[in-house]
């Protein structure tokens, strides 16, 4: 399902030309969309995409937390997350009807939002980073009801807020270690 091709004729369409299809996700008509849905083009690093997508994530955001004043942590993490998951749902749309999949694995900026989640309110170090990336990772593999259940909403918002929830997931179990003190 992620990232398995469907043929045209299961679709329900023509098959657009591969001159239409490069057009549409490279080229003028959708290269924004494409920029924001690889995450810069971080979603077509191999292996794992998704996971280089959250490294980066987490990577950007203790580079940018660094510079904020500590009492705008939480709602720029918050806000990053809500505006990535807004700009998100649209251009994961548009790439996963250029190509004519439901969920392509370049498609990276799910896991953005999922990361920056995870990362909301945490203390900035390194073992939090890594806990943060840990436990978002294993949730959005092992995807817990009703993770894989959001999965099947359509285009865009089934692409997003299957990570999103595996996101919260990961920022509750984070506070949980944070509250009982196993992660310092």
């Amino acid at each position: 399902m992620n990232g398995e091709p469907k043929s045209a004729p299961e679709l329900g369409v023509a098959a657009p030309a591969a001159s239409e299809t490069a057009r549409a996700v490279g080229g003028p008509r959708a290269p924004l969309a494409t920029l924001i849905a690889t995450f810069f083009g971080i979603g077509r690093l191999h292996p794992g995409p998704g996971t280089w997508a959250s490294a980066a994530t987490v990577l950007i955001w203790a580079a940018m937390a660094y510079f904020l004043p500590a009492s705008l942590h939480i709602p720029v993490a918050i806000g990053l997350a809500v505006l990535v998951t807004l700009i998100g749902i649209p251009a994961a749309t548009r790439v996963a009807r250029a190509f004519s999949l439901k969920d392509p694995q370049f498609v990276v900026i799910d896991e953005v939002a999922g990361q920056l989640i995870a990362l909301i309110a945490v203390p900035l170090a390194w073992k939090t980073f890594l806990a943060g990336l840990i436990l978002f990772r294993a949730f959005d593999i092992v995807k817990p009801p009703p993770v894989r259940q959001l999965e099947k909403l359509p285009e865009g918002a089934g692409i997003m807020l299957d990570d999103v929830a595996a996101g919260l997931y990961a920022f509750i179990v984070m506070h949980l270690l944070l509250h009982f003190r196993l992660l310092s």
